[in-house]
Formats: C-alpha cells, structure tokens, sequence
C-alpha cells in the first residue's frame, strides 16, 4: 500500500522537519489552485511525471511560473523523446492519482524507478508548497528541510536551472 498524508507526516516529525499543511478543496492544476496560494506563503510549486520513449520515468518538480521546455531538458538529461506518463504508470511507481503528483511521492518509490528532477529556483524560497500525497491539501516545509527528506530516502535527484533565454542547465551538487 502507498504511503497515506499521515505516514508522511509521521515521517517529516520522525525527522524534525517543521511543516504546515492547508487543507482545501481538490485542485488538479496549477491554474484551478490560483485563488488557494494567495493565502499560503512561499514558493508554490507543479510537478510533472514524465516517460521518455525509452521507458526511463522522471519526476519534474518546479516553481509553478517556471516554463519548462520538454524537449531541451530531454536533451539535457540524454533522455528519449517526453511524454505524460499514464495514471496506471503513476500509481504504480509513486502511489499517487493524476493531480496529486508531489516531490513527495518518491517516498512510495522503493526501487528508485523515477529520477528525480528539482528545479533550482526552489531553492530561491524560504519555503515551498507541494501536495502531501493528495491534491485536497498543501505542505509548507523549508528547501533544505525538503533535501533531508530526500536523503532519509537515499533519493538521487539532478537539480535543472531553467531559463528563459536558453536550454536547461545541470547545477553541480
């Protein structure tokens, strides 16, 4: 069974790591949760789960202004054509539905299917705002506390410097 909001909530304590979460209504883009952040602090993020043609899955989490061209950053991580990955593929790999795709998901990821992908201006926030596993709340927490979940997981993850002049960057860990 996937993780439920309250195990990763158990886990966040575990760890010591602050975080604040909003209850609200469903929300499945970025658009329909416009109205939702006017009234939550930080950097509000969207995350895509990506299938490049070569079956080789990828998670994109990302600012929620930030304009990603798929096909540079294909060729920036040497990876095949994108495309959405299916619901089926989703909830098999990340125990999530469509809508509630979050960094946070890589905690169903026990064989560490899906690579990682943090956009870097993340990390430009003092906080940032991704689902807790389900799309009718929202979890506040610090980038670098957002890092400790992540190696409490031994989760690999490539950090992307998008732009808007030119093709994605890799930024050196």
């Amino acid at each position: 069974m996937p993780a439920t909001p309250a195990d990763l909530f158990a886990r966040l304590d575990a760890l010591g790591i602050r975080h604040a979460t909003t209850e609200h209504r469903a929300v499945v883009t970025v658009e329909e949760g416009a109205d939702l952040k006017e009234n939550m602090p930080g950097g509000h993020t969207k995350n895509l789960f990506l299938k490049d043609k070569k079956g080789a899955l990828f998670l994109v989490c990302a600012i929620a202004e930030t304009k990603i061209d798929l096909n540079a950053l294909s060729k920036v991580l040497g990876a095949g054509r994108f495309s959405f990955g299916s619901a089926e593929l989703l909830y098999e790999t990340l125990g999530v539905t469509p809508g509630s795709v979050t960094v946070f998901a890589v905690v169903n990821d026990e064989a560490r299917r899906v690579h990682l992908i943090l956009d870097a201006a993340l990390f430009d926030h003092p906080i940032v705002n991704f689902h807790p596993l389900t799309n009718t709340a929202t979890t506040a927490l610090a980038p670098a506390d957002l890092l400790r979940f992540l190696a409490s997981l031994s989760c690999p993850h490539e950090k992307i410097a998008f732009r808007a002049t030119s093709v994605p960057a890799p930024i050196e860990p």
